[in-house]
């Protein structure tokens, strides 16, 4: 087993013995590419040891998207290209108020889309009839109950009507 290992042997090529070892090892090194991981984007267990607070967005908390439809039908499309918190994560889990944890990854960082794609995963094959409260309210994140998740919030009724809101200061200044 001393003597130099050869083409032939391609179940072990790219290995070398160990003189005090007696045991094959590998010559290269084995670490994940770096070309996936994008710069200022952390691990939330990193965070968490730190104690670096999370922030959210204030768009993501007025999508109006209704949880089995796809993300893309939300009307403002630039949404979806924002950070799902700040800073930015590989990976946080959602939370929702019945027990059901979904998980949203990105290497580069999650972003809306990327949370709305897990949430929509899990509940594209229901209808309409089955979910109580089919639209998204919004995120929380509350560091007393858990640092590393995100609570999700539902709703029963799905975005405003604008319009209504505007009647509703008209008839007060006519009122004054």
């Amino acid at each position: 087993m001393s003597e130099e290992l050869t083409k032939v042997d391609s179940a072990v090529a790219g290995l070398t013995l160990d003189a005090k070892e007696e045991k094959p090892k590998e010559t290269k090194a084995k670490t994940r590419r770096a070309s996936s991981t994008a710069e200022g984007v952390y691990n939330i267990k990193e965070l968490e040891e730190k104690k670096i607070e999370l922030t959210l967005p204030i768009e993501t908390q007025r999508t109006g998207w209704k949880l089995n439809t796809s993300p893309s039908t939300i009307e403002d499309k630039d949404i979806l290209k924002l950070h799902l918190v700040n800073p930015p994560v590989k990976k946080i889990d959602l939370h929702f108020p019945l027990g059901l944890e979904v998980t949203a990854r990105n290497m580069k960082g999650v972003t809306v889309k990327d949370a709305l794609d897990a949430i929509h995963k899990q509940f594209k094959k229901q209808s309409d009839d089955t979910l109580t409260e089919p639209y998204l309210k919004g995120f929380e994140w509350d560091k007393e109950e858990c640092w590393t998740r995100l609570i999700v919030h539902q709703t029963k009724t799905g975005p405003p009507v604008q319009t209504s809101s505007k009647k509703s200061k008209k008839k007060k200044s006519d009122d004054a």
